[in-house]
């Protein structure tokens, strides 16, 4: 099996209250097979910053129920070393959802471009606040 480029995301909360509209959104991109979840772990962080670490897969646990069905490819890749390392940018008393993900939309573009004798240079995600900036501007210049 060859996968496609992985990439992480971590969605930090105050409080998280989970009624499965993260979890149908994230359905709604898996059936279309643009990306698989690879792995999906919460960790809490209490008031005194020891984190602990909660298995999403546990779906006798309520709050993760809605995860089951996009649980089928999970392959567990995050240590718990990566996760505590993760965890580490979190504020005091909050959690965090954190993703591994395959971009599968990429798979045959990966095996096209290796046909052709290429390989990739770089890839990197533009950051969030960039992002924010560019859309900041965008809908001021629409306005």
């Amino acid at each position: 099996m060859t996968l496609g480029p992985l990439e992480y995301t971590v969605i930090g909360f105050d409080k998280p209250e989970f009624t499965g509209a993260i979890a149908r959104e994230i359905e709604k991109v898996v059936e279309k097979r643009i990306i698989r979840l690879v792995d999906v772990v919460m960790v809490e962080k209490d008031p005194d910053g020891a984190a602990n670490i909660v298995e999403i897969d546990n779906v006798r646990d309520p709050r993760f129920a809605s995860f089951a069905p996009l649980l089928e490819d999970r392959m567990g890749l995050f240590t718990p070393e990566d996760i505590l390392a993760l965890a580490e940018g979190l504020p005091n008393d909050s959690a965090a959802l954190i993703l591994l993900f395959e971009h599968r939309w990429a798979e045959r573009i990966k095996d096209a471009i290796t046909d052709a004798g290429g390989f990739l240079v770089t890839r990197q995600t533009v950051p969030p606040e960039l992002l924010a900036a560019v859309n900041a501007e965008l809908e001021a210049a629409s306005a």
